[in-house]
């Protein structure tokens, strides 16, 4: 794949894996242009943390919309864009494990599930996936570490079933290319060598660099 067809890469991982801090970091070296997942303005996510069975399905079909608008955007425009978590996740990983926990009801999520199926039929998977693979307790270290509110009270049989779904996903996915990185052994954030290792491998899946 040639430098100029590379238009959407994706980061992909739980909750606390680290998307946000990769994709700046990547976004930096490559003068990609980084499209993040918009916590801060979620106008359901509050409320969702507050009482997920009222509030499941009106997230997830935030999310899902959300998503559809950054994916028009990047297929549209010019740029390499980089981005932070994926419409795969909202509807592989999110949907499955709220409907399986009792907190989406079957005409819900078969209502949800219906129409992600719809718009897959639409959209182009990311040129590259990265996925971000950690266990639960490096999850929380990370959660506790950033100290969002919203996060306090996610509990961590949330965050095991969450890594089953990924790991589900992941095991299975046959959309593009993809390349899986062991954040419990793979400090990127803090570590030279780690990072240059994480490039070194993107290079070769992008560019075919070795």
């Amino acid at each position: 794949m040639s430098q100029l067809k590379t238009k959407h890469i994706a980061v992909a991982g739980n909750i606390g894996s680290g998307k946000t801090t990769l994709t700046t970091i990547l976004a930096k070296h490559y003068k990609w242009t980084p499209h993040y997942e918009d916590v801060e303005h979620n106008p359901y996510l509050v409320d969702f943390y507050e009482d997920m069975h009222r509030w499941a399905f009106n997230l997830q079909i935030y999310f899902l919309n959300n998503r559809i608008k950054h994916l028009i955007s990047i297929r549209s425009g010019n740029e390499t864009v980089i981005q932070d978590r994926t419409i795969y996740e909202d509807a592989y990983i999110f949907a499955p494990n709220l409907y399986d926990m009792g907190l989406m009801t079957n005409r819900d999520f078969d209502n949800y599930s219906s129409f992600f199926q719809n718009l897959k039929t639409l959209i182009q998977p990311p040129d590259l996936l990265i996925y971000l693979n950690a266990s639960v307790p490096a999850l929380v270290d990370q959660i506790q570490k950033r100290g969002r509110d919203y996060e306090e009270n996610i509990r961590l049989d949330y965050l095991k079933r969450l890594n089953g779904f990924y790991k589900k996903w992941i095991d299975n996915y046959k959309d593009g290319q993809l390349l899986v990185i062991d954040v419990d052994n793979c400090n990127f954030a803090e570590k030279e060598e780690d990072l240059a290792e994480v490039i070194r491998k993107i290079d070769a899946q992008l560019f075919g660099l070795f």
